[in-house]
C-alpha cells in the first residue's frame, strides 16, 4: 500500500487528530483533500478487491484534516463523503469481526463495534448533516472516524487478542456476516 501513497503504521499523521475545516471558508480544501481521497481509492482499488467496501480518511495519504471516503460494497453504490465527521449517539448492541486497515496492511484483527451508529458531519455549505449507519457500514464509517481521530483499528481490540497475520485470515473476499 505504501507504493500507493498510502501512509504506513508508525507515521506521526496516523496518531494525531484530523484538524477540522471551517466550512463554508475553507470549502475548496476540503473538496481538493476529497478529491485526493477519490483518486487515492481508485488507484487502490485497481489494484486490490475490497469485498466489504472499503474507505480512506485523509491521515492516511499525508492529509492532517478531517475527511474520509468511503465506498460500500456493491457495485453502483455511491460513495460517501465524511467532513469533520463526529459520532453522536450508538447502540449498545455490538458485535466483533475482523477488520484490516489500508494503513496496517499485512494482519487482520477481530474488533468489537456498535451495530448502529449516529454520525454528525459538515456540508461543504457549513451545514450539519446527521446520519445513521448499521451494521458493516457502521463499521467502516466508525473504522475511518477513528483515523480521524487518531487511532488504529487495534486500539478498539480488547485486551490480549492480537492481529494475525494476513495469511492466516480466511474471510478474504467475503463480506461481513450479521445475525438477521
Amino acid at each position: 500500500m505504501r507504493e500507493l501513497g498510502v501512509v504506513q503504521r508508525g507515521a506521526s499523521v496516523l496518531a494525531e487528530p484530523a484538524r477540522p475545516f471551517d466550512l463554508p471558508a475553507e470549502r475548496r480544501e476540503a473538496e481538493q483533500a476529497v478529491e485526493q481521497l477519490f483518486s487515492a481509492m481508485q488507484r487502490i482499488g485497481q489494484t486490490h478487491p475490497f469485498a466489504k467496501g472499503m474507505g480512506l480518511a485523509a491521515p492516511q495519504i499525508a492529509i492532517g484534516r478531517a475527511a474520509a471516503v468511503v465506498q460500500p460494497p456493491g457495485a453502483g453504490t455511491p460513495p460517501i463523503v465524511l467532513l469533520n465527521p463526529g459520532i453522536t449517539d450508538h447502540s449498545d448492541e455490538t458485535d466483533e469481526q475482523f477488520e484490516g486497515c489500508l494503513s496496517y496492511f499485512d494482519v487482520r484483527g477481530l474488533v468489537p463495534r456498535p451495530l448502529r451508529i449516529t454520525v454528525e458531519t459538515t456540508t461543504l455549505e457549513g451545514q450539519a448533516a446527521t446520519v445513521v449507519y448499521e451494521r458493516g457500514l457502521a463499521r467502516l464509517i466508525h473504522h475511518e472516524i477513528d483515523h480521524l481521530d487518531g487511532l488504529l483499528y487495534t486500539a478498539r481490540m480488547r485486551t490480549g487478542v492480537a492481529p494475525i497475520p494476513v495469511e492466516e485470515y480466511r474471510q478474504t473476499g467475503r463480506a461481513w456476516t450479521y445475525e438477521q
